[in-house]
C-alpha cells in the first residue's frame, strides 16, 4: 500500500492487514487500525500484541485494507 492509501484507510477507520519485517529481521503477520501518519512510520493499534505501535513504512512487507471490517480501539 502506498501512503495515501494508508490515509484512506484512517479516514475511513478500517483494519489494514499488513506482513511486517522487524528490526530484528522477524517477520509477523498483523493486522492494525493506524491512529496517527508521520513521514516515515505510523503509529497503529495492533491486534496482535494489545498495544498501540509504532511501525517504519520501509519494513512493511505487504498490506491491504480489510473493507467492511471496523474494530474498536480500546
Amino acid at each position: 500500500m502506498k501512503k495515501h492509501h494508508f490515509i484512506r484507510a484512517m479516514e475511513q477507520d478500517l483494519v489494514v492487514e499488513m506482513i511486517y519485517l522487524s528490526d530484528r529481521n522477524e517477520i509477523s503477520h498483523r493486522k492494525i487500525k493506524i491512529l496517527q501518519l508521520n513521514e516515515y512510520s505510523m503509529v497503529a493499534y495492533c491486534y496482535l500484541r494489545k498495544t498501540r505501535r509504532t511501525f517504519s513504512y520501509r519494513n512493511i512487507l505487504s498490506s491491504v485494507p480489510l473493507l467492511g471490517t471496523r474494530e474498536r480501539v480500546v
